[in-house]
């Protein structure tokens, strides 16, 4: 059986999120964009998990459905949790996914995890907790609780973060680290630049959506390859680091993340790591400390060159989202009805945007739209130019190496539905 799944979102509970990322529209998207798995997110927020609790009923061993009618989407019981504490004098901020394996055991989290964080206050709750500390607690309450790092590199509210992470997986989770099997990329990240660091050859890679609304789902994903869709083999597929069962991962392009480079956004200042090296990792404009990005820290600590490929790597692609991509190759807003008229009679010809993007064959779509057909083939092809994002702004996928026309856009504001 193949599932896409996407095992890191957000509910409407969570800061800076979108009031439309309720269990319907997540049910509803996901089919949209053929995704079969998503987590619930959030689970710790006492008026998400009512409502986990309320709509979703058991389908399987640990997997949910919505209640009544529905999309068919499968959910899985997980959140987001930020661990902030003080280690050898510094504060350190480092966000975690965790997957439980049912609603009651999901529960008892929320019971013992009240003591270390307000759990109403956001939906990504924040606990005063040592990581170690942190893991200890969730296996003593059940061992079949999955934790993984997320977002691996982002600067902020990372395990590996420039400004509050550490340099080792076992430096971070002390005498735990044996219980971390997997790590999230990030949208800044893919797994080639994680292939860059050898000691991360026995972590699994796993990409998620992290999204902030439900058009966001499944902008980065899972592809297993499951017997019985269950808690157990899902937590097992990803445990076992072979390929076998988790088949490939599927990436945002690393530059199009919002931290892929150095650079000042208030100073419109972005540039790679040797150029930030050469200037001390100093704005040239405002003279204070540049904002680290994912591709320097990643360099800081590899002792592989890029490109190279680990023994038994699980595969991936890189990808865009649908209407991103129509919006662009028609020179048109996502929300204009030129888009929305493609992309509808797209999903309603292929059955969900991933298909489109990834599996149908290009003269079916350029029956449709060759222009679209021709972006398409050069994102499978990776035959585009890209705009490395910095300090918070978004990189841009320039498909068609529109370079000087896109380059203004990319200091616009974002609204929140492009999170």
């Amino acid at each position: 059986m193949k599932i896409i799944a996407d095992l890191h979102v957000h509910s409407k509970y969570s800061r800076a999120c979108s009031e439309n990322l309720t269990l319907e529209s997540m049910d509803a998207f996901a089919k949209q964009k053929g995704v079969g798995l998503v987590s619930t997110g959030d689970f710790t927020h006492p008026a998400w998990m009512n409502e986990i609790k309320g709509k979703l009923v058991e389908s399987g061993e640990g997997i949910y459905k919505l209640n009544g009618r529905g999309a068919g989407t499968n959910f899985v019981i997980g959140a987001e949790m930020s661990t902030v504490f003080e280690r050898a004098g510094r504060i350190k901020k480092v966000h975690n996914c965790v997957l439980v394996p049912n609603i009651e055991i999901a529960e008892q989290v929320n019971e013992a995890l009240s003591k270390y964080g307000d759990r109403s206050s956001d939906g990504r709750i924040t606990l005063n907790i040592e990581l170690p500390n942190f893991v200890s607690l969730l296996r003593s309450i059940s061992k079949d609780i999955f934790v993984f790092p997320a977002h691996v590199w982002t600067p902020w509210y990372s395990v590996f973060g420039a400004f509050s992470g550490f340099n080792s997986i076992e430096e971070a989770y002390g005498d735990q680290a044996d219980h971390i099997y997997a790590l999230e990329t990030g949208l800044s990240s893919d797994p080639k630049m994680n292939w860059m660091i050898s000691k991360l050859d026995k972590y699994t890679l796993v990409s998620n959506s992290d999204a902030h609304s439900p058009q966001k789902i499944g902008r980065e994903a899972n592809v297993f390859e499951l017997d019985n869709l269950n808690y157990k083999e899902l937590t097992d597929a990803i445990k076992k680091k072979d390929g076998s069962r988790l088949r490939m991962t599927i990436e945002f392009y690393p530059e199009e993340g919002k931290y892929h480079f150095d650079g000042h956004r208030n100073c419109n200042v972005s540039m790679s790591p040797e150029e930030a090296k050469k200037l001390n990792n100093i704005c040239p404009v405002c003279r204070k400390k540049l904002t680290i990005g994912v591709m320097h820290r990643v360099y800081d600590l590899a002792d592989r060159p890029f490109g190279f490929v680990p023994k038994n790597s699980i595969p991936y692609v890189h990808s865009m989202p649908l209407a991103e991509l129509i919006a662009y190759m028609l020179r048109k807003g996502q929300s204009s009805i030129a888009v929305k008229e493609l992309y509808d009679k797209l999903i309603s010809e292929f059955g969900s945007e991933l298909n489109v993007m990834l599996d149908s064959k290009l003269e079916d779509i350029y029956k449709i739209d060759k222009t679209l057909a021709e972006g398409i083939e050069r994102v499978r092809t990776e035959k585009v130019h890209l705009i490395p994002g910095y300090d918070g702004v978004f990189g841009i996928v320039d498909v068609m190496n529109r370079v000087s026309e896109q380059r203004n856009q990319q200091y616009r504001q974002h609204s929140i539905s492009e999170y």
